[in-house]
């Protein structure tokens, strides 16, 4: 079906647009303005959010790795590499990961877990999973940090072994 005309109005910061279509149907549109200085192409706030949290423990070819696994796209529907990612930190002023900046906050991996407690990275999982061992992840597919305290905690009060042969 053709058009007839477009009828275009102005409201702060709504453009409304309506399409009077041959035959007698009408077509309304309404859109945010883009303001000054930016473009349609932002990253979405809570990617940004993502990569700030996962800078802390991750170099960006892991951050891009880890968006890439959660379907996560650049603004530009592109996959992530680390250079994008780079890119993304330079622009929101987000620090690049440093090699034992995750012990100087008292945090440890899954594999460091498991090798102070003497079990397998699998049995963490399941103390993290089951919520005897507190841990935590900036997104999904993320590795899982447990602070040095609850990891204290959690040996002080002898959960180990009641807590790895409970079902």
């Amino acid at each position: 079906m053709a058009r007839k005309e477009i009828i275009a109005t102005c409201e702060g910061d709504t453009i409304r647009l309506i399409v009077h279509w041959h035959g007698g149907d009408h077509t309304q549109v309404e859109f945010e303005k883009v303001r000054t200085g930016q473009h349609r192409y932002i990253t979405d706030r809570d990617i940004v959010d993502t990569v700030r949290a996962l800078a802390r423990i991750e170099p960006d070819a892991r951050i891009a790795a880890i968006l890439n696994k959660n379907q996560r796209r650049t603004a530009h529907g592109q996959p992530w590499t680390a250079t994008r990612v780079s890119s993304l930190r330079n622009r929101h002023a987000i620090a690049v990961y440093r090699d034992g900046e995750r012990h100087a906050r008292g945090e440890h991996s899954v594999a460091e877990v498991a090798g102070i407690l003497g079990v397998g990275s699998t049995a963490v999982l399941r103390l993290i999973r089951l919520k005897r061992l507190p841990a935590t992840q900036a997104c999904a597919n993320a590795p899982w940090v447990v602070r040095a305290a609850d990891l204290e905690h959690f040996v002080g009060a002898r959960h180990v072994r009641t807590t790895l042969d409970t079902p």
